[in-house]
């Protein structure tokens, strides 16, 4: 028995985390039973007599400082796993591979590879290969590979992707994110294997087009900054004088051909009250028009920059961190001194970005110095990837919005920048004739005057005014999507309401949102009249009340928002459509699509839900399980039900109130986020959380929820430059209540999680502070989602745990780890979620 087990360890050698710099001398006392070697996280620059492990199957030499690729591996002829990930090596030379017939998986991510050696073709049996992160340009190496399974190339540098890798083969699983393709488009390849692979095969099926080259401009920048002056300037070819009554209201869409390019005009509100919904509309590789007004920014106050500036520039680094930046000083001919303010916005915008690299640089230094770096390995990966996106800011432009001269200027200004490749590397785009086709039908329908000005057609109605008829369903949603990335079309296949439904007229939807989402909201229902309250069935008290509670709660009742969408849309051809009409506005008893929009974006939540009879519900038996069941929707709601608005709210009193002081003991978990918190991010994360759990508690920057008599507070705040969430537990009572109560802090931390992948720039850090008073180390956490059930609680072995000043700490105050023996159940695990919300108990806050 004992010379079994001698032989069982023989074959799997671990020397990781050891700091090795040389292969050790013992592994080679039994080199010819050696099957599976464990070097990573050591400071190996080569790996000498390791061909004599001829029977070796698996090699692990992740975490190293190999510069060049060990050329003894092409000896191991019986190799099936080989991980070289986390190294710097520049080149693999011909010759290794053809050597490793038997290779089955292979990790190449977060090297320096410039290109791939032709015979990594012979490793006929591989099934996983990952490329991310390198400095690929093609990917011919990895073609003819009959049983590639997984395939990753995520931040390289590809514009093309061979068709060959997913015709006809076995992919199954493939990422390309963070690489300026052409062909497909990153919009194509958003949407997964199978739509790159109905790209493919309508390339194949009716040929290819280059159309112009296309790039959406988006007008940022603080209210009456100028944005829509410049935007309806550039549009019209001169100086257009717009009144401060014609500010933006939400959102402004136009398409303007200017020299050949398709420039598609996005002029944003400035006003706080529409940053919720930006972010919906922000994609990636925009050219951004930050108009900055001179005349009241100043040089001397910090907060002049963050306001005007830097809450921009970090806006578009968070949410589409590939964009190009032209910051515009308008009212430059009002200002003696312009040319001094050009000068600081300047200076403190480059000072901003580099703050950001090195803080990058910084981070991942402090990841790779730690003893075991590999449960930070995603994290990593992630601060690798934020390194490689490229958020440009041009020079600040200085402007007299009233000179023709100075629109002419500005317009050979911004496209000199949008036809420079380095900047816009996928600026022209490979596309199949259908997609072509279905885009031109689109635009000819817009144009057409039949068209109803609100564009909503039915997605099969659409497919009829298309050139290319006989696509199949899944082919023509693909298209759909493409379309919709692009910002030509919007269709949200997601809300079932609305799946059926194409917006051709995106400006169409901004009309819809801004009926509730604005800052004058309080007034828009002040004034409904009375002919549009009895469309909803309501009285002018009821208005008073609506008005009250939207100040004193911020709620509005299911009718108040069905009287400001019939308010909102008198004017247009959609209110003579009375099908359209009542489907988008909804009635007392009924959530229209408006609502359902509105909650698809987080933006509100029901704070009742009704529970009508279902005749298909599941008949009661105290025998056995049941679970409750959901109306279908569109959701039948109560006359009085009614939606909280987060972003409305004004104080935070009742749940400080209700929570009382912080202690010392309570479990709790700080999320900090760089460059900081996206706006709205805390409100959303209220509606997403109030989804798990039946009662809470709403305030500004507080919110409290429960499950059985645990409660868990959610703060926003900061220290300094460092934003965060923080998120506490009181200590529980009994050993075996702390199951539950990590339960309830963790479901946050995974709706928060869901939230932040939102935006592609946006790097969090996840931290359990040290018990001990004043002690300000903290304990890190690894990414979360990459475990699940009962392996979230298995994270951290040890009952206690050090910092670095010399304190100890239970781990289960720090980590969600169940103390030993748990004498009761604990609640549903967060990776579950199937806490029912049938019946939602809200608190909300007054001012």
């Amino acid at each position: 028995m004992a010379e079994y087990e001698g032989v069982q360890q023989a074959k799997k050698q671990d020397f990781s985390k050891r700091k090795l710099t040389d292969l050790p001398p013992e592994l080679f006392a039994r080199a010819k039973q050696v099957e599976s070697l464990d070097l990573q996280v050591n400071q190996l620059k080569q790996v000498s007599l390791i061909s004599q492990l001829e029977n070796l199957k698996e090699l692990f030499l992740s975490w190293n400082k190999l510069s060049e690729f060990p050329l003894e591996i092409k000896e191991l002829g019986c190799l099936e796993v080989l991980y070289l990930n986390q190294n710097s090596v520049e080149c693999i030379p011909n010759g290794v591979f053809a050597m490793l017939g038997k290779l089955r998986r292979l990790n190449l991510s977060s090297n320096l590879l410039s290109e791939l050696p032709s015979d990594l073709q012979k490793c006929v049996r591989l099934e996983f290969l990952n490329l991310s992160s390198n400095r690929l340009r093609d990917l011919q190496g990895a073609l003819g590979l009959p049983k590639l399974r997984e395939l990753y190339v995520d931040n390289n540098r590809l514009v093309e992707l061979p068709a060959e890798l997913f015709l006809n083969t076995g992919l199954a699983d493939f990422r390309a994110a963070g690489n300026p393709l052409r062909r497909p488009p990153e919009e194509v390849c958003a949407g997964g294997l199978k739509e790159v692979r109905s790209y493919f095969s309508q390339m194949g099926a009716g040929g290819q087009t280059q159309p112009a080259p296309r790039v959406k401009v988006m007008f940022l920048g603080s209210s009456m900054a100028g944005k829509s002056t410049l935007c309806r300037s550039l549009r019209a070819g001169h100086a257009v004088e717009v009144g401060v009554t014609d500010r933006t209201v939400g959102i402004d869409i136009c398409e303007v051909k200017k020299q050949g390019v398709q420039m598609l005009f996005w002029d944003f509100a400035g006003q706080e009250e529409y940053y919720l919904t930006h972010h919906v509309f922000i994609t990636p590789h925009a050219f951004v028009i930050l108009a900055i007004n001179l005349a009241s920014y100043s040089i001397s106050e910090p907060q002049s920059f963050k306001d005007n500036v830097s809450f921009w520039i970090n806006n578009m680094m968070m949410r589409a961190p590939c964009s190009v930046v032209l910051p515009v000083g308008t009212h430059a001919d009002q200002c003696p001194d312009a040319h001094l303010k050009e000068e600081d916005i300047n200076r403190k915008a480059k000072a901003m970005l580099e703050d950001r690299r090195s803080k990058l640089e910084q981070r991942i230094s402090n990841i790779k110095d730690k003893d075991d770096p590999t449960p930070f390995t995603k994290q990593l990966n992630r601060l690798y990837q934020l390194t490689t996106y490229n958020l440009t800011v041009l020079d600040v432009m200085l402007m007299d919005c009233t000179k023709p001269a100075e629109i002419e200027k500005l317009q050979e200004h911004i496209l000199k920048h949008i036809y420079n490749k380095d900047l816009f590397p996928n600026l022209e785009r490979t596309l199949p004739q259908s997609y072509q086709a279905a885009e031109s039908s689109v635009r000819d329908l817009k144009r057409n005057k039949n068209t109803p000005e609100h564009g909503i057609v039915d997605i099969n109605e659409l497919k009829k005014h298309t050139l290319v008829k006989d696509l199949d369903t899944e082919d023509w949603h693909s298209i759909l999507r493409y379309l919709h990335r692009i910002g030509i079309i919007v269709w949200y296949e997601e809300i079932e309401a609305l799946r059926v439904k194409v917006f051709t007229k995106p400006s169409f939807l901004i009309t819809l949102f801004k009926t509730v989402v604005r800052h004058d909201l309080v007034r828009c229902l002040e004034e409904i009249p009375h002919n549009i309250l009895q469309k909803v069935n309501s009285l002018g008290r009821q208005r008073g009340a609506w008005v009250s509670n939207l100040k004193g709660k911020a709620t509005l009742h299911n009718s108040a928002i069905a009287a400001l969408a019939h308010r909102s849309l008198a004017q247009l051809d959609v209110a003579k459509d009375k099908s359209i009409m009542r489907a988008l506005a909804g009635s007392t008893n009924k959530e229209g699509e408006l609502v359902c929009l509105l909650r698809h974006f987080d933006i509100c939540l029901p704070t009742t839900l009704a529970s009508p009879l279902n005749p298909n519900a599941q008949e009661f038996d105290p025998g056995r399980e049941w679970s409750p069941s959901r109306p279908s929707v569109p959701t039948l709601v109560n006359r009085d039900t009614a939606y909280l608005f987060p972003s409305y709210l004004k104080d935070a009193g009742v749940v400080s109130n209700m929570w009382g002081e912080d202690n010392m003991e309570d479990l709790r978990v700080t999320v900090y986020f760089l460059p900081e918190i996206p706006y709205g991010v805390f409100h959303r994360l209220i509606v997403r959380a109030c989804s798990l759990y039946s009662t809470y508690w709403v305030g500004r920057d507080y919110f409290l929820l429960g499950y059985s008599s645990t409660l868990v507070l959610l703060r926003q705040g900061s220290e300094g430059e460092d934003q965060y969430i923080q998120i506490r537990c009181r200590r529980p009572a009994a050993s075996a209540d702390f199951r539950r109560s990590w339960d309830l802090i963790l479901a946050v931390m995974w709706k928060l999680s869901e939230l932040a992948e939102q935006w592609p720039g946006l790097f969090q850090i996840t931290c359990s502070p040290c018990r001990q008073q004043g002690c300000l180390h903290d304990f890190q956490w690894s990414d979360i989602r990459n475990l699940g059930g009962l392996d979230i609680y298995k994270v951290v072995k040890e009952e206690k745990l050090v910092c670095n000043n010399g304190h100890t700490c239970r781990t289960e105050l720090l980590f969600p780890k169940v103390p030993n023996d748990p004498k009761t159940d604990s609640a549903q695990l967060v990776t579950n979620q199937n806490i029912t919300t049938d019946h939602m108990i809200v608190h909300v806050v007054s001012p």
